[in-house]
């Protein structure tokens, strides 16, 4: 049984047929008549010192943001909100190129971290309602979503969901990092980097086909605009209608992301405004009813009230001055909105003869607007032999979201006929919460790049001002009130960068986040507070397109709330969770046409103060293995054909926090051809087919966290054509 469509996704359907699938055999073969110069494609500076930026041709002192190299990162300013290499930073730095996200035709922001170590992905199954991953044990999802350098800030069900396909790439920042970004989690930060005008003309239409009715149209274009080359544009877009496999989660989106950048004729001053608006239709149940501590086959549900509808915008811009080769400003803002309705369904009971089910209601209504703003002066200048790079900032963000929530009751489900879908399911008035939340953060920061020689110091302080206040519009002012924290964070790290590649490190790092609530006694709760040392190598040659990278690390943060054991139906902060372990990775692109990306990660997370004190925190496996690799025949016949694959090993882990049972480790492929047509016809230059499988041998097993089951995505298998002008 599949998903009932209205007449307009099956008009969507054809109009993807209809228009994008001819233009590209029109503009194929209309080469025989036009022959087209070839195109290198070079990203526009970067101007907003955080990290971003189109992937840039290396060595040509354009890429401010993020460098790369095929796979290979060079430069990433996540780090240091600086330009700095990669090996100067003093804590780990994973990140996912453009081409990385290509090659395995990314879908989701989770999907694109799935080959990271350090980072678990799937905790919670198959849930395309948000994207759901922990960094080295920690819960990065609400406080620890970056774009463009700049905080997403989130609400209970207004969280933004990531396009990839308006991505330059991700980059993740390991550990406490709340000297430069406030609070956060203690695991580290995800930055996404937006795509942004290039200096080169480039266009590419494409159309994607696949499993669960998955049609797919998108567009980009960049390049100057006009006659001038300081005025630059882009524009980039995205229509979807899909299936998923659960009956009542479709996976439906159009997106938009206009992008132009102003700048000088010197090149000292640049303006890149950036904006988005995505319209996303998923489903706001996704999971299967449990029995006996584990999933049964039956959705928990409905189709005829199950749609999580949300439409999210954001408008910003980057600016920078460089008043000569000493001292630059920049200033990067943004503000965006979401509005998200969720209506869902739930089995919670079966009839004792098993002819029925008892079921449930909810929806919610979330409406945020948020505000982030970043001021930043760098000077460089040298006191003696030591070269200096500092960093003076002042951020702020603010968020305000009103949350309101309904709750229900559902016809009963036939369990022998089945008949989701066919029964009214009235939504339930939204009496049960009414309440607006604003939080707003003020920070100051000061960071030092000390290099003497080979030896570079990392020295990092700043202190924030943090404020919530609480309005309950239903339970009236005593279930309201304000709450305000202040917190210093601080980072030292030492690098020493030998001639050959090998730069070993040392750091310490701190970081917090706020803490919304209030004890038995009525006193506020303090921030949750994290502190990690880490000692690593980093091996990246200059003459080998390669990077080497190994890390141990301990991560402890405390004031974790627990239950309060004189008072049950309050929390006290006593509880405290240690995380400490290894990564390797390596990553190369070879010009013989061969990537690899591979990741080990080993974990060891425990419990140390508080409810279930010694236990191990459930869904988090202590052994991780990824590796995807590619290659692209270079010569004879077979020129052009490309093909890859990957396998991600996730060790077993626990089921829930008291540690009753296990999550059997598992074993996913995921596989992927392609072909460039141009390689036989250069007529046919720019025409790109590639189809990916992920999960390929269609293993749907557990995934139970908290004591509660979820379910693995099954097989997707997405064909895409592509043509490059």
């Amino acid at each position: 049984m599949r998903r009932s469509r209205p007449l307009t996704r099956t008009v969507f359907r054809l109009g993807l047929l209809g228009v994008c699938w001819p233009a590209l055999v029109s503009t194929a073969t209309a080469q025989q008549a036009i022959e087209l110069d070839t195109v290198t494609i070079d990203a526009a500076r970067n101007p907003a010192g955080g990290n971003g930026g189109a992937q840039v041709t290396p060595g040509d002192g354009e890429g401010g943001g993020l460098e790369t190299r095929g796979y290979v990162a060079k430069a990433a300013a996540v780090g240091t909100k600086t330009e700095t290499e990669l090996k100067k930073v003093p804590q780990t730095v994973n990140v996912v190129s453009r081409e990385q996200l290509e090659d395995r035709n990314v879908q989701s922001l989770s999907e694109a971290l799935t080959y990271t170590p350090g980072v678990r992905v799937g905790a919670f199954g198959f849930d395309p309602r948000f994207d759901s991953f922990y960094i080295r044990g920690f819960d990065t999802v609400y406080n620890g979503v970056y774009r463009d350098g700049l905080r997403e800030l989130t609400g209970n069900f207004s969280i933004f969901k990531t396009e990839p396909y308006g991505l330059e790439g991700v980059t993740i920042l390991k550990g406490p990092s709340s000297v430069l970004y406030g609070g956060g989690s203690p695991g580290g930060i995800v930055n996404l980097v937006s795509k942004r005008p290039t200096d080169a003309p480039f266009r590419e239409i494409e159309t994607q086909f696949g499993t669960n009715d998955r049609y797919q149209g998108q567009f980009d274009a960049s390049g100057p605009l006009g006659d001038s080359d300081n005025v630059l544009y882009r524009l980039t877009g995205l229509a979807r209608s899909a299936d998923t496999d659960v009956l009542s989660v479709p996976d439906d989106r159009a997106f938009i992301a206009p992008a132009l950048t102003l700048r000088s004729d010197d090149r000292n001053t640049h303006l890149t405004v950036l904006g988005e608006y995505s319209n996303i239709t998923t489903g706001g149940n996704a999971t299967y009813f449990n029995e006996n501590g584990r999933t049964t086959d039956l959705e928990s549900g409905d189709l005829a009230f199950g749609d999580f509808v949300q439409k999210q915008a954001r408008i910003g811009y980057e600016f920078e001055h460089r008043f000569d080769e000493s001292l630059t400003v920049r200033q990067n803002l943004r503000y965006a909105h979401i509005d998200a309705d969720v209506k869902y369904a739930s089995i919670y009971a079966l009839s004792p003869d098993g002819l029925r089910a008892s079921r449930s209601t909810g929806r919610i209504v979330d409406d945020l607007s948020s505000f982030a703003v970043d001021n930043q002066a760098e000077a460089k200048f040298d006191t003696g032999p030591v070269k200096h790079t500092l960093l003076g900032g002042l951020d702020y963000n603010y968020v305000d979201v009103n949350d309101k929530i309904g709750l229900g009751v559902a016809p009963d489900l036939d369990l022998a006929a089945l008949n989701y879908g066919a029964q009214r399911i009235d939504s339930p008035a939204l009496t049960f919460a009414d309440a607006t939340t604003q939080q707003s953060q003020t920070g100051l920061y000061l960071q030092d790049q000390a290099e003497y020689n080979r030896v570079v110091l990392t020295l990092g302080g700043r202190y924030d001002w943090l404020a919530s206040k609480r309005f309950d519009f239903i339970n009236g002012p005593d279930a309201s009130g304000r709450q305000d924290d202040e917190n210093f964070s601080y980072r030292v790290g030492l690098a020493y960068l030998f001639d050959n590649g090998i730069s070993p490190y040392v750091s310490y790092s701190t970081s917090f986040a706020p803490t919304i609530g209030r004890s038995a006694s009525s006193a506020p709760f303090k921030p949750t507070r994290g502190k990690q040392e880490e000692i690593g190598i980093k091996y990246a040659p200059d003459d080998l397109n390669l990077t080497l990278n190994a890390a141990l690390f301990r991560i402890r943060q405390t004031n974790v709330l627990a239950q309060d054991p004189d008072n049950l139906n309050f929390q006290i902060q006593r509880g405290e969770v240690r995380s400490q372990g290894v990564e390797l990775e390596a990553t190369t692109s070879l010009m013989a046409g061969l990537n690899l990306t591979a990741a080990y990660t080993y974990l060891d997370l425990e419990i140390t103060a508080g409810d279930n004190e010694g236990n191990v925190p459930s869904g988090i496996p202590a052994h991780q293995i990824s590796v995807w690799s590619d290659y692209t025949v270079q010569g004879g016949p077979a020129a052009g054909f490309g093909f890859g694959g990957g396998l991600r090993y996730l060790g077993e882990s626990w089921g829930d926090d008291v540690n009753t049972f296990h999550n059997d480790g598992r074993l996913l492929v995921d596989a992927m051809v392609s072909y460039d047509f141009g390689k036989a016809n250069p007529k046919l230059d720019g025409v790109f087919a590639q189809v990916n499988a992920k999960n390929l041998f269609d293993k749907r097993e557990d995934a139970c966290q908290a004591g509660y089951c979820y379910r693995d995505e099954g097989r997707s298998v997405i064909g895409s054509l592509r043509y490059r002008f």
